[in-house]
């Protein structure tokens, strides 16, 4: 049926309505080695092995990875580190397949910020060099649109199932544009896919798990347009942070105000439009050659075809040494740097590495430049308090900073209170005694609900009673009501 996944190619089986094909001419040649079933044209078989030998002394240039990076989005100005990343997600890692189950090798990256810092644009380059894959917009993509949907063939008369965006991007990468403004059933969708590389579905008697080895690649806004720096990337873009961990790379786009930088990407966008500026002649002075779109293309997909890099014993050695260096580093100031989920990314960063190079081994240069990337994304997305990586802030919305103050919050709650010879406090004067804590209102309502037990708060008129007189607040622990007008009691 319309859906299902051809046992050979590992490609997804579409109607007519829904076919996908290859974007490369070449893509027979480049991709024969994981059974592709693609057209290969009127190209020949000379014609393939010269493209081959081309490619081949492309990766011996020594200026390679910038000429990769400059040949990304060149209308672009800067941003290198992001387009490094990108290039990593196109060129992909390995996947793993055990007895037990499978570990992906496609590397997901979100990238977030302000309004116009070319977020669209860069989404739009990636659906472009990519060999194979589809681009969606949040705010128009269902969850059936997303993986697929029910529906009767006209010959036959019967129901079938027919494949969505993320099927149909098998082996390729989804862009989805819009991502904050999914809808949350969509959202759910992208749980199983984003991990586990598959789509189940269960819909009108139609059973059947799909391949969806897919990168994703989503770009997203924050709520109310503008990035809040106070708030974590969860918080900003109001998604669930078992979402936000299932990306290797998430960028944050900002718009700030630098004189010089505003300088020089004026000059960059004048020069798109005139030759004889300022801006474009120090560009020709200074860029090295770009590599065409086609040309690039064609790179990518013989890389991901051709090249099965192993991991040598030097770079398996760093991965281990950076991964206990950060845990140790996160043991120290009391945060989690890096979980085993992390570790991953990093080896799928790094087989990425070596394809660029279409190296059949992982180095540990490899290693160090992806140790770096990562390090370099997540350390914006997820910041500790001395400029290093804080996991914590993007699964739990709180800093390290708010983290000590809630634990330390009951405490200083019963010094207030006892302090005050008739136990009754407002909440404007507890807020002002937890000023040094940095204690929200909101964050101080939460915990007073918490200990309802032993506090009554008057939602109405904002007032605090102790429900015992000097025993102290520990969570858990029964109490007597006291006398006294009966307050409002929040459960």
């Amino acid at each position: 049926g319309a859906g299902g996944v051809s046992g050979i190619t590992g490609a997804p089986s579409t109607t007519k309505a829904g076919s996908q094909t290859s974007k490369n001419p070449g893509d027979a040649f480049f991709q024969e080695d994981n059974m592709q079933s693609v057209q290969l044209g009127a190209t020949s078989h000379e014609q393939v092995r010269e493209r081959e030998a081309r490619i081949k002394e492309l990766s011996k240039d020594p200026k390679l990875y910038e000429r990769l990076v400059a040949s990304l989005a060149p209308n672009i100005w800067g941003m290198e580190d992001v387009k490094q990343g990108l290039l990593c997600q196109l060129f992909g890692g390995l996947g793993k397949s055990f007895p037990g189950g499978r570990v992906r090798g496609e590397i997901n990256c979100l990238m977030v910020g302000d309004p116009s810092v070319s977020k669209s644009q860069l989404l739009t380059y990636m659906h472009a060099l990519a060999p194979r894959g589809m681009y969606c917009s949040g705010k128009g993509s269902s969850a059936t649109g997303l993986t697929a949907y029910v529906t009767r063939d006209p010959e036959t008369n019967e129901l079938v199932l027919e494949s969505g965006a993320l099927v149909m991007s098998d082996r390729g990468i989804c862009c989805i544009d819009e991502f904050d403004k999914m809808s949350d059933s969509a959202r759910a969708m992208l749980h199983e896919t984003m991990e586990q590389q598959t789509v189940s579905v269960a819909k009108a008697g139609l059973i059947s798990t799909l391949n969806a080895r897919t990168s994703v690649c989503a770009c997203a806004n924050p709520i109310g347009s503008r990035y809040n720096p106070n708030l974590t990337v969860s918080e900003n873009i109001n998604l669930p942070p078992t979402l936000l961990t299932r990306f290797d790379l998430i960028y944050l786009l900002l718009d700030k105000f630098e004189e010089a930088k505003d300088l020089r990407l004026a000059r960059h966008l004048i020069s798109l439009y005139h030759e004889g500026a300022e801006g474009a002649n120090m560009q020709r002075n200074n860029a090295v050659e770009l590599i065409s779109q086609d040309a690039l293309r064609e790179y990518i997909a013989y890389a991901r075809a051709r090249v099965q890099p192993k991991i040598t014993t030097a770079a398996a050695d760093e991965l281990q040494r950076t991964y206990c260096s950060l845990r140790q580093d996160g043991r120290r100031k009391k945060v989690i740097v890096a979980t085993p989920r992390q570790l991953e990314s990093l080896i799928r960063l790094s087989e990425a590495q070596a394809r660029m190079y279409l190296s059949d081994v992982v180095t540990k240069a490899h290693v160090e430049e992806a140790t770096r990337l990562w390090f370099q994304a997540m350390s914006q997305a997820s910041p500790g308090e001395d400029g290093g990586i804080d996991q914590d802030t993007m699964t739990t919305g709180l800093t390290a900073a708010n983290r000590r103050s809630a634990k330390n919050l009951p405490a200083e709650l019963e010094k207030i209170m006892n302090s005050n010879p008739n136990q009754v406090v407002s909440v404007t004067e507890l807020l002002e005694g937890l000023a040094p804590l940095g204690v929200t209102k909101e964050a101080l309502l939460a915990q007073l609900r918490q200990l309802s037990h032993v506090l009554s708060l008057d939602e109405r008129t904002g007032v605090v009673r102790s429900r015992r007189a000097l025993a102290p607040i520990v969570p858990g622990a029964t109490a007597e009501v006291g006398t006294g007008p009966a307050p409002m009691d929040v459960a």
